[in-house]
């Protein structure tokens, strides 16, 4: 059974009563806007996103809800944008620092826009709402009064649950300093039951102004520490489902901390949690914040909406999912995308074809309908051909006329697969075919010249060459003579590309003009090597 269906299945037993009395199990993920979203986090947006579709899929009511975290204080500045400039705003929740394109709201809504509109690319729609915006309205009140009013309980769940100490002194909340409007460098003194007394100090990495004094800690004005304020949410928005990362579910973890204040101190159920590990690109965890690795954004125009769900969705969360854009992670998507679709084409029972249909949301579900889908490895080298019409090369690939259908899938292979080459794409699959004999050639041994020899000879045995039927005669010379097929393929790509490798021989010689590669074969099996 798909990990979705199964964990679907733990959320019905779990909420059986909420869902029989048709109130809607509430499902939960958040992002805070620091910076352009690294791809890492669609993740979460895809795992929450696919279990609220399945649920209303079943005919439960559900509601998935994303929070752009805009109330954070900026405690770092992305490398890509001018430090001096937002260096004195280091500390101030990020809903209250200027846009970098001076035109959005705010910084964070800068970046949220971008990545609201990423997730909605790739299908999911759930109901954004902003964490200033429940601080501002009040919503938090209580619990803010019920951390302060049970500081000692708090602190002692931290070192009970974490190891974490904090000193008697220690309150659960940091104001926002109504002098020079941050929030990182105040510290809480003492609360009265309406008003909390604070002290606005430098920090190593930023500045104080300095001011002591005390206010209100409700109505936007103060806020909760992220282990206390995750357990707010999960009372005050009423959270049934919400993952977290491996980070966060790591025994002792803010997660494990957070459910402990949720049920000690604010007196409520922590929902059910997914677990989840990281989203690698290259082997590393990326810190969107940071401005190192791949953004959601150049992800979600690097990949169309089928393929990016894929990638984020096949994968049990519980499992690594390591992004390689430069190596062969991109073919081997499509070339998985392909596998389950045949199963779904030929309508296979299993999980194949269930993830197929799930990577297909309303708006793209005439994807759902059979059609030819050429290899997008092969798709790449065909553009690289200018020479090359694709779209007949790839009904001589069919055998027979191309649909609407399957025009269109070549169309969209086309346009994703330059857009790899030009950005991603490694240098194997990258060739460019040498208009004259190429140097490299000079190099060739005297087995590697009778190998290409041979080949000639079926190459003029041929009143038309096919894919397939040289790919087979290939291995076939290179059995007969016992040569290495390093050395035997060497041949072929050093005398038409000038590199020691290339796309699959059988097929990238069959596309080529007849006469041309005769040429080239000849060349190539009699040039004399340099003494």
């Amino acid at each position: 059974m798909f990990w979705a269906d199964s964990t679907v299945q733990d959320i019905e037993k779990r909420f059986s009563e909420k869902a029989a009395s048709g109130a809607p199990i509430v499902v939960r993920d958040e992002k805070t806007a620091s910076g352009r979203v690294h791809v890492g986090s669609l993740r979460g947006v895809a795992i929450h996103g696919i279990i609220a579709e399945i649920l209303a899929g079943k005919g439960i009511a559900a509601k998935y809800l994303f929070e752009i975290n805009d109330f954070d204080p900026m405690d770092g500045i992305p490398a890509y944008l001018d430090q001096e400039k937002y260096a004195p705003y280091l500390g101030k929740p990020l809903c209250d620092i200027p846009s970098p394109d001076g035109a959005a709201a705010n910084f964070a809504e800068y970046y949220a826009q971008e990545f609201i509109g990423v997730i909605k690319e790739i299908g999911f729609d759930p109901e954004f709402y902003r964490s200033s915006e429940v601080y501002r309205s009040g919503r938090y009140n209580g619990c803010i009064k019920a951390a302060l009013e049970s500081a000692g309980a708090i602190r002692e769940i931290y070192k009970r649950v974490s190891g974490s100490v904090r000193d008697d002194s220690w309150l659960p909340v940091q104001m926002i300093c109504e002098k020079c409007g941050k929030v990182s460098t105040t510290k809480a003194l003492s609360f009265d039951g309406s008003m909390v007394a604070y002290v606005c100090s430098d920090l190593e990495w930023t500045k104080g102004c300095g001011y002591k004094g005390a206010g209100s800690p409700f109505d936007g004005h103060a806020k909760l520490p992220w282990k206390v304020e995750w357990a707010a949410k999960f009372k005050v928005i009423g959270v049934d489902v919400e993952g977290a990362g491996k980070d966060h579910s790591t025994k002792g973890g803010s997660r494990d901390v957070a459910e402990a204040i949720a049920r000690e101190v604010f007196a409520t159920e922590p929902p059910f949690n997914i677990p989840y590990e990281f989203f690698h690109v290259n082997g590393r965890k990326m810190s969107s914040s940071k401005g190192a690795g791949s953004s959601s954004r150049e992800m979600a125009d690097l990949l169309p909406p089928q393929i990016l769900r894929l990638l984020l969705l096949q994968k049990v969360p519980q499992r690594v999912i390591d992004f390689v854009p430069d190596g062969d992670t991109v073919p081997i998507l499509y070339d998985g995308y392909d596998k389950l679709a045949k199963s779904y084409f030929a309508h296979a029972p299993g999980d194949d074809s269930r993830v197929f249909s799930l990577v297909h949301f309303p708006a793209i579900a005439s994807l759902l309908a059979e059609r030819f889908l050429p290899r997008f490895s092969e798709v790449a080298y065909l553009v690289q051909m200018p020479h090359i019409d694709v779209v007949a090369e790839v009904e001589k690939q069919k055998g027979s006329a191309l649909t609407e259908g399957d025009k269109a899938e070549i169309a969209l292979r086309r346009s994703y697969a330059k857009r790899w080459l030009d950005a991603y794409a490694p240098e194997d699959y990258k060739f460019d075919i040498q208009a004259a004999l190429p140097a490299q050639a000079a190099s060739l041994s005297a087995i590697q010249k009778e190998a290409l020899g041979k080949v000639l000879g079926y190459v003029r045995s041929q009143s038309a060459l096919d894919g397939q039927g040289l790919h087979t005669a290939l291995h076939d010379i290179r059995k007969s003579m016992g040569i290495e097929p390093k050395d035997y393929f060497e041949a072929i790509y050093l005398s038409f590309l000038g590199k020691p490798s290339g796309p699959k021989a059988g097929w990238f010689l069959s596309v080529l003009d007849k006469a041309f590669v005769e040429q080239r074969l000849s060349e190539a099996s009699a040039i004399a090597r340099p003494s």
